[in-house]
């Protein structure tokens, strides 16, 4: 390597070291969101390490071909005692606002869309749902008149029949209607009531 390649390398690495004391207190910061699931923070630790590693041989490979010496080495933590030593403290500080920045974006976008689109629909689905409900209250209702208003002589006709019957086939009539009666009160309990 030539001088000036030397030269580069220390600087970039140095740089490097102060890069890798950020993303790993960043890294350290968001850990409390998985702690105490123990694959995923292995998981997570293995891969973070692992994509630092290859970003920092990919940085020297770029700047001398990668070659690594061990000055090098002491360059990148050089630059990672530099982050602890001045810059640890104010970059916390930082990322703390930055995460309160982002929490009031991401509820002030979530009201927005809960305002603009999810009452919206919430309210046309509601309304759609109670016109529906009362329209076929509506025609349960004119139906049911209707067939009183058509039946009613033969329900007079009927009564009349049913008393001229033997007691055995009234009992058996009267279980009939009581199966039906208990059924249309059911029908109208899920289908109408649910949902008041």
């Amino acid at each position: 390597m030539t001088l000036s390649t030397q030269f580069l390398t220390l600087i970039t690495m140095i740089i490097s070291g102060f890069y890798l004391g950020v993303v790993q207190e960043t890294f350290r910061r968001f850990t409390i969101y998985w702690k105490g699931r123990l694959f995923l923070t292995y998981f997570l630790e293995i891969l973070f390490w692992m994509t630092q590693a290859g970003i920092l041989f990919y940085i020297l490979y770029r700047v001398n071909q990668g070659e690594l010496r061990i000055y090098i080495v002491l360059a990148c933590l050089f630059g990672f005692s530099i982050y602890q030593a001045l810059a640890k403290q104010l970059y916390k500080k930082l990322l703390e606002h930055m995460i309160r920045v982002f929490k009031a974006i991401y509820r002030g976008i979530e009201k927005i869309i809960n305002f603009l689109l999810i009452s919206p629909l919430q309210w046309i689905f509601l309304t759609f749902y109670r016109m529906i409900k009362a329209i076929l209250m509506g025609v349960f209702k004119i139906i049911t008149w209707l067939c009183l208003f058509l039946f009613t002589p033969f329900r007079w006709i009927g009564k009349g029949l049913f008393r001229l019957c033997p007691q055995s086939i009234q009992n058996f009539f009267l279980q009939i209607a009581g199966f039906y009666s208990k059924m249309k009160n059911i029908v109208y309990k899920y289908v109408f009531k649910k949902y008041d």
